[in-house]
């Protein structure tokens, strides 16, 4: 029996259905995202698990134990929030221990855990000071810490790097699931950063319209998404439509405007109309000669590669190029593009809409 168990859960406010039904098994020391969209579902569905938000219907098992009406404080989950919600007139180290003390914890325990919780989160000797003197990302620390203190069953993180900048959320996602894993504490994070849930995750729970349109690793999310949905929102993906021209063993060939793309898939209807998928960092700049012809619409430097956008005869075409120190050709130039056929996906047009 998985650690946690969320089964066919759903909340709907009125009229509006917020969360569809999701169903979830989460391994005991797994770290799992509930990554989409504003408005997808994924913080309702974090704070039924929590407590703070009571279902509609469906239920929530920790331990093989229903706590789907458990009080927040009985869960023994930690949450970390988006805003860190520090009370502002406590030092750090009554911010930590608070959990504790509304626990009853003895102050000479409760002091030796807030001690031990900035040693993990790397703020040892900031226990006196308050919320005001630290930097953003001391703060998120402070939030984590304080959850961590009470020795939680379940971490749950509802979008608590999101007001950090750049660098420090990108270094923050290296430090939060260093201790994760130090831990071995089952964590649920609720996001809308692809790169942050693909970084921290065991696995990615992708969700849209109030459902988990698909559970898997970051990498097979990525590189085999099961829908449109996943396919576009998960990274940039070039979007091609085609129909179903001839098949051979291993694939079928899709005719997009006078380019027949060779592609793995299933079994397909000849004569269907079908969309096909290709990741920009999957298009390679060819020898004269070979590959599509295009011309190079726009050219963006952004450091480890640049991003070329091409009008070509299959339609506009995105191209993600490692920067190797030479540049790419310029805004203008005629170049041809290529691809491995294996790098092609393939979606019918219906679910692509759907």
């Amino acid at each position: 029996m998985s650690y946690l168990q969320i089964k066919q859960l759903g909340k709907t406010f009125g009229d509006f259905t917020a969360v569809e039904s999701i169903s979830l098994s989460v391994e005991k020391g797994e770290f799992i995202s509930l990554l989409g969209p504003s408005g997808c579902g994924k913080t309702t569905t974090l704070q039924m698990v929590a407590g703070f938000v009571d279902p509609t219907r469906g239920r929530i098992l920790l331990h093989g134990n229903d706590i789907t009406h458990t009080r927040p404080e009985k869960r023994g989950m930690g949450v970390v929030f988006q805003s860190y919600a520090l009370f502002p007139h406590m030092t750090v180290a009554e911010n930590i221990g608070f959990g504790l003390e509304m626990r009853g914890v003895p102050r000479a325990e409760r002091l030796r855990r807030v001690d031990e919780a900035l040693d993990l989160v790397r703020l040892p000797g900031l226990g006196k000071r308050f919320p005001k003197e630290l930097s953003g990302g001391q703060r998120q620390r402070v939030a984590i810490a304080r959850a961590l203190a009470v020795r939680p069953e379940v971490l749950l993180l509802d979008e608590p790097m999101s007001n950090l900048d750049a660098k420090l959320r990108e270094n923050m996602h290296v430090e939060l699931r260093s201790i994760q894993q130090h831990l071995g504490i089952t964590t649920i994070l609720v996001t809308h950063d692809q790169v942050e849930a693909m970084t921290m995750s065991d696995r990615i729970a992708l969700m849209h319209g109030g459902r988990i349109v698909q559970l898997a690793t970051p990498y097979e999310a990525y590189e085999q998404p099961n829908c449109s949905f996943a396919s576009t929102f998960l990274g940039k993906t070039n979007v091609f439509g085609g129909t179903v021209e001839s098949s051979n063993d291993r694939f079928w060939g899709v005719r997009v405007g006078q380019t027949l793309m060779e592609v793995p898939s299933d079994a397909r209807q000849i004569g269907k109309d079908v969309n096909v998928y290709l990741r920009p960092e999957k298009v390679t700049l060819a020898e004269a000669g070979q590959g599509v012809p295009a011309t190079v619409r726009t050219r963006l430097f952004l450091g480890n590669h640049w991003l070329l956008e091409l009008d070509s005869e299959i339609g506009p075409l995105s191209v993600s190029h490692i920067n190797i120190g030479a540049a790419p050709p310029a805004v203008g130039a005629s170049v041809r593009v290529s691809w491995l056929q294996s790098d092609l996906r393939i979606l019918d047009t219906e679910a692509a809409h759907g």
